[in-house]
């Protein structure tokens, strides 16, 4: 268990729809520019967190995973986009360099699912989520901020799901 300090948050998910609605809250603050990067083993939630995260944010598209597609988009009735990567089938950095991931945050908020297999492609400045499996129901996740945006999605997210101010 990592010891967590303020760029920091856990959350333990009880369930697929507070996985989701977790996305939601997250979702809702997004805005243009803004990289959010999933990792965790198969089935940990991290298409479930994107499916409310993309509903949070406004988008009446059905997300799913993009694993032989490479990116989803999804988009909002303002006609802005959100971004939806599957780093899985990328067989390294440079493969995910190729994909001018500064053109997709230049236009819309970002979200890669297997971040990890791809971390050294990423800007510094990220939201990092780590997913994972407690058992069939509950799913652990341990957000992370790098940078001062997402110092503030921290702390809003910790006051949404905690009520804390801190």
């Amino acid at each position: 268990m990592p010891i967590l300090d303020r760029q920091s948050l856990e959350f333990i998910s009880r369930s697929a729809d507070q996985t989701r609605r977790a996305g939601m809250r997250l979702g809702a603050l997004l805005q243009a520019g803004d990289l959010i990067c999933l990792a965790g083993e198969l089935g940990s939630g991290k298409t479930t967190l994107v499916q409310g995260l993309a509903s949070g944010w406004g988008s009446l598209d059905a997300a799913t995973s993009p694993t032989f597609v490479l990116v989803n988009v999804y988009r909002r009735p303002d006609r802005s986009r959100l971004y939806h990567l599957d780093a899985y089938r990328l067989g390294s950095p440079a493969e995910a360099a190729e994909l001018d991931l500064d053109a997709l945050l230049d236009t819309g908020p970002l979200v890669i699912e297997w971040a990890d297999r791809i971390a050294l492609a990423l800007p510094a400045e990220r939201l990092w989520i780590n997913m994972s499996l407690v058992n069939e129901n509950q799913r652990d996740m341990v957000f992370s901020a790098h940078g001062a945006r997402y110092a503030d999605m921290i702390g809003l997210l910790r006051r949404q799901f905690y009520g804390v101010h801190a």
